[in-house]
């Protein structure tokens, strides 16, 4: 079983990218589950055609600890199994410690089973807190792929994801499998994310093309490979999928200093 966590800056299009990367593995026969760690709880939706997903922190909330794994798991597109974590009451408590609880209930509750080929856990923003980072801290998940852009920002929250692999990679095993480009048509993309990547001493493992696509299928509760199974953008997605479970290129990366990660960008005619 390959335990998968997917990063990065908030915005930038994880939850998209995952869902639609999961329908490509799902269509190769793979079994997958999602274990969405967002308090809006959206990292399934179109998984599950926009079906309302009853989050492991709502139902302990109103049911108490005595739960049965059918009242938090669904099944969607290609019989992904998908939890979503959910998140405290607004203004009242920790998110991160959503994911603490979640993971820990799925663990009692027999979700993790030996049939399964791939857990996904599709992680909010940056590394920034200890809830968080748990799925990397305690080595739950062992492959990260930060999702990231040409922009500043994107960048910016890569680097500081990548300190957070390199602070966890010996006590909980993680490694960094690559960046996913999430295109914004910035000018010179693929080549800046490409000279990020080779600094942090990893790889661009993909780069998806942007396509309006991937918001008609999001209007229709769907992923672009149900959606639209023989548009350019499904085959994309296919395409990432397959790079995924081929890839064998696991590092500790290097972060950059804030200075060197300015230089490059600069050098690329960002700032």
């Amino acid at each position: 079983m390959r335990q998968v966590a997917i990063y990065g800056k908030g915005g930038i299009g994880k939850s998209t990218t995952t869902q639609n990367l999961n329908a490509g593995l799902g269509e190769m026969g793979k079994k997958i589950m999602i274990v969405g760690c967002d308090p809006k709880a959206d990292s399934t939706r179109l998984i599950l055609g926009g079906l309302a997903q009853e989050t492991v922190l709502d139902t302990l909330r109103e049911e108490g600890d005595d739960i049965d794994l059918d009242q938090v798991m669904r099944e969607g597109f290609s019989k992904i199994r998908c939890v979503e974590s959910g998140g405290p009451e607004p203004g009242v408590g920790c998110a991160g410690r959503g994911i603490i609880t979640s993971i820990g209930l799925l663990e009692r509750l027999g979700a993790y089973t030996e049939d399964l080929d791939y857990v996904f856990y599709d992680v909010l923003g940056d590394v920034v807190c200890g809830g968080f980072a748990m799925p990397i801290r305690e080595g739950k998940a062992r492959e990260i792929y930060i999702v990231c852009s040409g922009e500043m920002m994107a960048l910016y929250a890569a680097n500081n994801i990548s300190k957070g692999i390199r602070k966890y990679a010996n006590t909980g095993g993680v490694r960094l499998g690559g960046l996913i480009c999430n295109s914004r048509n910035v000018d010179g993309e693929a080549e800046l994310v490409s000279s990020v990547a080779k600094e942090l001493g990893t790889q661009m493992i993909y780069f998806v093309p942007r396509d309006n696509m991937v918001q008609r299928a999001e209007i229709h509760k769907q992923t672009v490979i149900q959606f639209d199974p023989e548009s350019n953008q499904a085959k994309e997605y296919r395409n990432l999928a397959q790079k995924i479970d081929d890839n064998d290129m696991f590092v500790i990366p290097t972060p950059l200093t804030q200075e060197r990660l300015e230089n490059i960008l600069m050098e690329h005619g960002i700032l």
